[in-house]
């Protein structure tokens, strides 16, 4: 069970359209029981950049693998700089018009959970609970030699004291937390080990080539299971980590909504694909149905 074995997909010529209308989003919604699987897509619109939309990061960022990180210490050192500059544009990042109406969809009893391949913890800032965090969350860390895991604060402190003056301009912001640097950028940059054992620290995120584990995929499939329709938001389902839950829910006859400006791998897997800006189409949705979204602000992050 690879997290992301395909990094590129190109859409089939015969794929359905989209569409403009948000009749079978309201439809689905009104009707709850709806489970929501979200893409980087429902957080550009807090600033932080998707990987396939149009200016998407995968043009010219190629994310850090497991493989990689695992055995060369440079390319530890090189993650952890990028990573160490990108988190404190990552770390201020707020929910966004889409985040607030998932949440406020949730407290009206509309939905039945909440997946997300996202990694920015954008979700239960809008107040968004029982999110499940298919790929991990960067806020979170973990030793990969004795389990202890720690906040990214206290290791963003650790950081900045062993790299007292490190302030490159990065060229751009991936949907990782990633900065781009470049070599020279990163020069000699300090990597701090863990404080229980020494060992090696890594974000609690699932990188390309790792696996997602076991019984979160059985949580999730037990979601979908166990759900009305499935609403797809802001995802391309390039990887299988995504798409092999609209592939279960289309098996068992479960209706999905997909909702995403650009054509995607499970188009062909679901009833539509509402072609629009999510902001747009979830607070439309919203108003539709008399749910007020709320100010999405749910405590510090």
């Amino acid at each position: 069970m690879r997290m992301r074995p395909t990094l590129s997909w190109t859409p089939d010529e015969d794929l359905p359209p989209g569409t403009t209308d948000l009749e079978p989003l309201t439809d689905a919604l009104g009707s709850g029981g709806v489970l929501v699987l979200s893409g980087a897509g429902i957080s550009t619109e807090s600033g932080i950049p998707d990987y396939r939309g149009e200016g998407g990061s995968l043009s010219r960022h190629t994310p850090m693998t497991y493989q990689d990180f695992t055995a060369d210490a440079q390319a530890r050192r090189r993650y952890w700089a990028r990573s160490h500059l990108g988190w404190r544009t990552f770390g201020r990042a707020r929910p966004n018009a889409g985040h607030r109406a998932v949440a406020a969809f949730g407290r009206h009893g509309l939905l039945s959970g909440v997946i997300t391949q996202n990694v920015d913890g954008l979700h239960q800032h809008a107040g968004s609970g029982g999110v499940v965090e298919l790929h991990g969350s960067l806020d979170r860390v973990v030793c990969l030699s004795c389990g202890t895991f720690s906040r990214r604060r206290e290791l963003a402190r650790r950081l900045e004291e062993a790299n007292a003056g490190f302030a490159p301009v990065a060229a751009a912001m991936n949907p990782d937390g990633d900065a781009d640097l470049t070599d020279e950028q990163v020069g000699d940059f300090s990597v701090v080990p863990c404080t229980f054992c020494g060992g090696i620290l890594k974000p609690d995120v699932v990188f390309f080539g790792e696996a997602v584990p076991p019984p979160r995929v059985e949580l999730c499939r037990s979601l979908v299971r166990e759900a009305a329709s499935l609403m797809v938001l802001g995802s391309s389902l390039t990887v299988m980590s995504g798409l092999r839950f609209v592939r279960q829910a289309e098996k068992a006859g479960t209706p999905v909504v997909i909702v995403n400006r650009d054509p995607t791998r499970g188009d062909r897997h679901a009833l539509t694909r509402v072609a629009l800006p999510l902001g747009t189409a979830l607070t439309t949705v919203a108003a539709r149905l008399g749910v007020p979204l709320g100010d999405g602000t749910a405590g510090p992050r």
